[in-house]
């Protein structure tokens, strides 16, 4: 083995070394009989010319007090000290300071008696102040040194790195440096990762590794991590032989460990509360800590937390807890996984993520009982709780567990602990906040759209309601297919600007409200022009009412609706459509041949000031009407017409089924669902009602229409089977017919429709609403409407611009259902 020599590499013993220095040799009595080449070169005389001579030839005095030379007392040399500064002359007559030693001999008499040793005083000074420093170097310098020689084996450290290490130098010289830190790395990918390679990375080139950060284990504490910044430099003498590898370390493992802690922070702030999803904002903290600070960490929510509830901060305890995530050491998840077999959900609460929440429970006085019981953090050897708290409420916890590394955790750590958990309670109260609003919204939208729709005679129908899943939470999309009179349908369509529980309630204003306009057999144009009229009133009383904390007209998310209302006529196929602002409807006839109606555009309801227009389209039975809203075609990552081009493709496939269709078309368009917006689908197929189920006669405007009237209904109803309702046919036509002739204007029609029920219609030229009133027991007339109503189990009045129509409708008879109390 080799070992570190001080003649090698540096001077140990310095200018007063009796191998270097000048020498020269004294009998008893002070003469010089011996001189070396040394004291030749310092003091200017050759040997034959000094020998015989005193020594005071050479030293003539002592320095003065005062440092500054040449102050010297001559001739007052003294007795010689062992170890003194002198003044000598040298032999050209100038003087020097020079410190000496004396050996004494052991033989005496004529003989050899002293050995003089002299140096000049400066160099020696300079000696030993590099000498104090070399010391210091040594013994007091905060970083640690060591020396390689050429084989990676100790050969010198000073005393930070035997306080490093734990030993005394004595204990590891000569150790290889890969016995002092087994299984140690440097974090960096710029140099091998090994400390041998990197020392003979260093011997071969003689290019110097600065700062480089060394993760190990030293002697002094085998069960901890350090970190250190090291830098090495190659060793060689002045004829350029490799002489070994010097190190310098710096423990850096608090500094470090700071600047990870800070790092942890930096990433959670960007990491943690990214969603509204709890369980995704529970995943996150985990990814976030583990394994930098632990090696398992595992969240537990409180179950009425998940469901938006808000925690009872009055409760000693809350309630069922629900594991949320997991998440181990990846090494740790890796031989849990081999370990189960890849057994499950989280196999047998393994090393791996939980795929499904599941109820966890926690024993009596655990780590987790106190945490919960107290709402502070509790340590306990590896265990780390932390309870999740958001406005004085506990919501969970969050289990810090640390079995690869056993080092406890710090106060610093304690501290990060609690920032992460406390970032994670605010987005985890966030995300509860939400999910009860827009479990509040969803709930109020699904009740205000339509639940099930009844059957139509006039069309078949398929619809989907997709809410978006977006942080912007639930939107006010409805549709609305609504019975109208003489088996008429009429179709709905809408979008409300914005999101969350005010649109989804402007939209269930909305649809209450075109329900109620459209069962006055509204035109189209009409009920958007009624429609847009009740949302600009909205938005007035609004601003006008506004009331601290209240909604402005800013926050009215009423204005700026959208909205199509179409109605269909199955007896003669036309179908009358305008729009507010609302995309137009696709139209499939039955060979296949698509398109847009270039509807008149109209403006978004509640602008005010401009007019709706309709448009009248006749189809031929079987045609397929598609109404939908923008979150259908349109997207952050595709424009409108690229998504009417795949809502095109889709709708032109022959399809028998509706609800095969729908499924299509949200597949095509919609593969992840929603992303900003929600999305509403109608699709309609109209039908047709023949002359087999339809009858019309027109009618003279004269007494004898009436019995002509009774007449046809009557052998109508014998021809469709419906002979039980001549009756009260006959006596719904009578009064009809007559009041048409007596108070209104020809032309009068008569109009017969066997559907659902049966229905009775009489037509007239008059503008003039019917009304029922009670007639006094004097009266001759007014009682034909009253009778009218109790015999029949529906009555209307539409208006067209042509005049009226007065519909009933009848229930077909059942035989065990009594007659009506008019006709007993």
């Amino acid at each position: 083995m080799s070992t570190w020599n001080a003649a090698d590499g540096a001077d140990f013993l310095g200018p007063l070394d009796v191998t270097r220095a000048a020498t020269a040799v004294l009998d008893a009595r002070g003469v010089i009989i011996g001189w070396s080449p040394a004291a030749e070169e310092l003091l200017g005389y050759p040997a034959h010319e000094i020998i015989g001579h005193r020594l005071d030839t050479l030293l003539v005095g002592r320095p003065t007090p005062e440092p500054e030379f040449p102050g010297f007392v001559e001739g007052h040399t003294g007795p010689m000290t062992h170890s003194e500064p002198r003044i000598a002359r040298h032999r050209d007559g100038h003087v020097l300071q020079v410190a000496t030693t004396v050996c004494e001999l052991e033989d005496g008499g004529t003989g050899a008696a002293r050995v003089l040793v002299t140096a000049d005083l400066e160099g020696l000074r300079r000696w030993e102040s590099h000498q104090a420093m070399y010391q210091g170097l040594a013994t007091q310098s905060p970083i640690a040194l060591a020396i390689y020689d050429r084989d990676l084996r100790v050969a010198w450290a000073n005393a930070k790195y035997e306080e490093e290490i734990g030993l005394p130098l004595e204990g590891f010289l000569g150790l290889y440096v890969e016995e002092l830190y087994p299984g140690g790395e440097f974090l960096s990918a710029n140099y091998p990762s090994t400390l041998p390679e990197v020392m003979r990375y260093v011997l071969a080139t003689g290019e110097p590794v600065v700062d480089l950060h060394f993760r190990g284990r030293p002697p002094a504490d085998p069960e901890n991590d350090h970190f250190w910044s090291c830098s090495y430099y190659r060793l060689q003498d002045a004829r350029g032989h490799v002489l070994g590898v010097c190190e310098d370390a710096f423990d850096i493992t608090d500094r470090y460990r700071a600047q990870q802690r800070l790092e942890l922070l930096v990433r959670a702030g960007g990491s943690i509360g990214t969603t509204l999803d709890m369980a995704l904002i529970a995943r996150e903290i985990t990814e976030v800590v583990v394994p930098q600070f632990a090696d398992t960490v595992t969240v537990d929510l409180v179950e009425d937390v998940l469901e938006g509830e808000e925690p009872d901060s009055a409760q000693e305890l809350p309630g069922p807890l629900v594991r949320m995530a997991r998440r181990s050491h990846p090494q740790d998840a890796a031989e849990g996984a081999e370990a189960e077999g890849a057994k499950g959900a989280e196999g047998a609460e393994g090393a791996g993520a939980v795929r499904e929440p599941y109820r966890i429970g926690y024993p009596a006085a655990s780590p987790q009982d106190r945490g919960l019981s107290s709402g502070r953090a509790v340590l306990e050897g590896g265990t780390l709780v932390v309870p999740l708290r958001a406005r004085g409420s506990t919501m969970g916890l969050v289990t810090f567990l640390r079995t690869r590394n056993p080092a406890p955790f710090d106060t610093g750590e304690l501290s990060l602990a609690d920032e992460l958990v406390a970032r994670t309670a605010v987005s985890l109260d966030n995300a509860r906040r939400y999910t009860r609003e827009r479990t509040a919204a969803l709930t109020l939208q699904r009740n205000l759209l339509p639940q099930h729709l009844p059957p139509q005679s006039a069309v078949d129908v398929s619809y989907r309601y997709l809410p978006t899943d977006s942080r912007a939470g639930v939107g006010g999309d409805w549709f609305d297919v609504i019975a109208l009179s003489g088996t008429r349908v009429g179709l709905v369509v809408g979008d409300v600007v914005g999101h969350g529980l005010n649109a989804a309630a402007t939209m269930g204003r909305l649809r209450t409200t075109v329900r109620a306009l459209a069962r006055l057999d509204l035109a189209p144009d009409e009920l958007l022009f009624r429609l847009d009229d009740l949302v600009g009133q909205s938005a007035e009383e609004r601003a006008s009412s506004k009331a601290p904390g209240g909604l402005g007209p800013e926050d009215d998310v009423a204005t700026g609706v959208t909205c199509l209302y179409a109605v269909y006529d199955p007896v003669s196929r036309l179908c009358t459509m305008a729009r507010a602002g609302h995309l137009p409807p696709a139209i499939v006839g039955p060979g296949g041949a698509l398109s847009f109606p270039e509807l008149p555009p109209g403006p978004p309801l509640g602008l005010g000031g401009l007019p709706f227009e309709s448009m009248e389209i006749e189809l031929p039975e079987g045609s397929l009407i598609a109404l939908f809203t923008d979150g259908l075609v349109e997207s952050r990552h595709r424009d409108v017409d690229a998504g009417l081009e795949t809502l095109s493709g889709v709708l032109s496939e022959p399809r028998d089924s509706l609800d095969d269709l729908c499924d299509l078309a949200l597949a095509e368009l919609l593969p992840s669902g929603p992303e900003a917006d929600d999305a509403a689908l109608l699709l309609v197929r109209t039908r047709e009602l023949g002359a087999q189920r339809v009858a019309v006669w027109e009618l003279p405007a004269e007494p004898a229409g009436v019995a002509k009237a009774r007449e046809l209904a009557t052998s109508r109803l014998c021809a469709w089977g419906l002979d039980e309702l001549a009756f009260t046919t006959e006596l719904v036509v009578s009064e009809l017919v007559t009041n048409a002739i007596r108070h209104a204007a020809p032309p009068v029609q008569l109009r017969l429709i066997r559907d659902r029920t049966l229905l009775c219609e009489v037509s007239d030229g008059g503008h003039t609403s019917p009304h029922l009133r009670h007639s006094a027991s004097d009266d001759e007339g007014g009682r034909g409407l009253f009778i009218v109503a109790q015999v029949v189990q529906r009555w209307g009045t539409r208006y067209t611009p042509s005049g009226k129509t007065i519909w009933t409708e009848q229930a077909f008879p059942d035989t065990d259902a009594p007659l009506p109390h008019a006709l007993r």
